[in-house]
């Protein structure tokens, strides 16, 4: 296969043109290309003109006659994953999986493809159960802690945008793709720029991978939380689960999610090596999706054949601190993401259609150990419950949320909220005004409020006096890394734990996180000896 770039249609032309501009670039009959596969497209709406761009893998006859003569072509490399060998040492038990989030998911499949039939589990309820329980929170206010947009199957991820964007470089990034289609995700994901699921697909696709992994011998427990990870001489023997089970094994993989604070106290008794280390906290920013449209297309209308727009945003502030967007959901909701009773977490959904009124997204401020009083590696979540109790009480204490528009934040004074605003929240069940100095520290707002001016030079309207601001957003990342080898993946403190994805420090959203969940399955499949069905290794 050959591989071209720089293929532009227009964004009303159907993707079956791409054919015939490859053929009229390179002065070949269209019969000539046997075959062709989108690698990649994305969106160029520079110069006030809107092109869709596409890389392309395709096929002829006789590829030497065309390599070397065009300078957009070179050889397609290989995109399918191959699976690592088994290893030598013997297995005892089969490897257990702390949760079933997407390092989970994806740590879960590999190890069921190479034949290790993992048991899984997970403290939340599987998604047609937990759509439900978080149905019920949106709209009466009634928390469950064990499942909820924190906990549950998917992980945090089931209820966002299903973003598959990622900066990382890295050919598993394929794997998760593909695996993510063949369970029903739109196909477009394997060649999209910007790749997104969308909640309502996402929860359908991630039934199904749960199906294959139970197809191929893996266990999965919802509802079971594990309480304690049993250790001997600096070993793990197993864990203890909330219905009172233990599980023996050797190899236990903690994918247990950046919310699952009280799975942190339980390793951090048991002396596992870890750390504080910086994370990010701010509010959700609302404005009009047809603004962001109208700013980002260059155009009062958005240009037909394509969808809502995106933004990302970054500024440093003079004294040097990162505030950025994150997660933005074009078209999508600000969502209830609390996990403990009394402290008030917001976060971003989209749909796949990202067809609602306003675009949200994070606007974050980066917090160091050096920011809050650091006594030991769980300060980050003291100071992370801080602000959610704070943000609790600002609500009411009924898990409304404290809303500020823009304008009154930007001068420091209260917002009442009226149902007659330009732009009305979207978060359920309900919105509060408020006082964001009753919430954050003073850096903090400093940090936004010097930020919000400087972006709105690069998207026009972004400062405007009626968008809205929803706090707190304070689940971005996990606020401690536990140690692990850089080179076997396994805990530097604790033999046969595999600390693995969001939670334990090393992702920082769905791919990655996927990824990180591959990388610690091939470490194990590498090391150990797969279990026959006998039980004999």
């Amino acid at each position: 296969m050959i591989r071209i770039s720089q293929i532009k249609l227009d964004v009303n032309e159907n993707t079956e043109a791409v054919a015939s501009k490859i053929a009229k670039q390179l002065r070949l009959n269209k019969e000539e290309i046997l075959s062709y596969a989108i690698y990649k497209e994305s969106i160029d709406a520079r110069r006030g003109t809107v092109k869709k761009v596409y890389t392309v893998d395709f096929e002829v006859a006789n590829e030497n006659k065309l390599l070397g003569k065009y300078k957009n072509l070179s050889k397609a490399p290989d995109l399918e994953y191959h699976q690592v060998s088994s290893g030598e040492k013997e297995l005892t038990d089969r490897p257990v999986i702390v949760g079933f989030g997407p390092a989970g998911i994806f740590a879960g499949l590999t190890l069921a493809e190479a034949g290790y039939a993992p048991i899984i589990l997970e403290r939340g309820e599987a998604v047609e159960a937990r759509t439900h329980t978080v149905e019920s929170f949106w709209s009466s206010g009634v928390l469950s802690p064990e499942s909820n947009v924190q906990f549950g199957e998917g992980g945090a991820g089931t209820f966002s945008d299903g973003k598959l964007t990622t900066r990382i470089k890295d050919m598993r990034c394929r794997k998760v793709l593909k695996a993510l289609v063949d369970a029903g995700a739109p196909a477009e994901i394997l060649y999209k720029n910007k790749p997104h699921v969308g909640t309502d697909k996402l929860k359908p696709t991630v039934m199904g991978i749960r199906e294959k992994i139970i197809a191929l011998g893996g266990e999965i427990r919802f509802s079971t939380r594990v309480d304690e990870l049993i250790i001997q001489e600096n070993a793990v023997k197993g864990v203890k689960t909330s219905a009172g089970d233990i599980i023996a094994s050797e190899i236990v993989i903690m994918a247990m999610g950046h919310s699952a604070r009280d799975t942190f106290e339980m390793l951090h008794d048991k002396m596992v090596a870890m750390q504080a280390k910086p994370f990010a906290v701010g509010v959700r920013i609302e404005h009009p999706q047809a603004l962001v449209d109208r700013v980002q297309y260059s155009s009062e209308k958005r240009p037909e054949g394509l969808g809502a727009a995106e933004y990302r945003l970054t500024h440093q502030t003079e004294d040097g601190r990162g505030v950025y967007t994150f997660c933005m959901c074009p078209g999508g909701l600000v969502v209830a993401s609390s996990s403990e009773e009394g402290r008030l977490v917001v976060n971003g959904m989209s749909a796949y259609a990202r067809d609602a009124v306003n675009a949200n997204s994070a606007l974050l401020v980066t917090v160091t150990p050096e920011d809050y009083e650091n006594s030991g590696p769980l300060s980050g979540v003291r100071f992370q419950r801080m602000l959610e109790e704070k943000a609790f009480k600002a609500g009411g204490e009924n898990y409304a949320a404290p809303v500020q528009r823009v304008g009154d934040f930007l001068k420091g004074q209260k917002t009442v909220f009226e149902n007659t605003w330009s732009v009305q929240p979207s978060y359920r069940p309900r919105v509060m005004g408020a006082d964001f100095s009753e919430i954050f520290p003073q850096f903090i707002l400093d940090a936004l409020r010097e930020a919000i001016p400087a972006m709105d030079k690069k998207l026009h309207g972004f400062a405007r006096e009626d968008a809205v601001l929803t706090a707190i957003e304070s689940r971005s990342s996990s606020p401690l890394r536990i140690h692990r080898n850089e080179e076997t993946l396994e805990s530097t403190s604790t033999r046969g734990l595999f600390p693995c994805g969001e939670g334990a420090g090393y992702a920082g959203g769905i791919m990655s996180s996927a990824v990180d969940g591959i990388r610690v399955a091939e470490c194990i499949i590498m090391e150990y000896q797969k279990i026959q069905k006998n039980g004999d290794c």
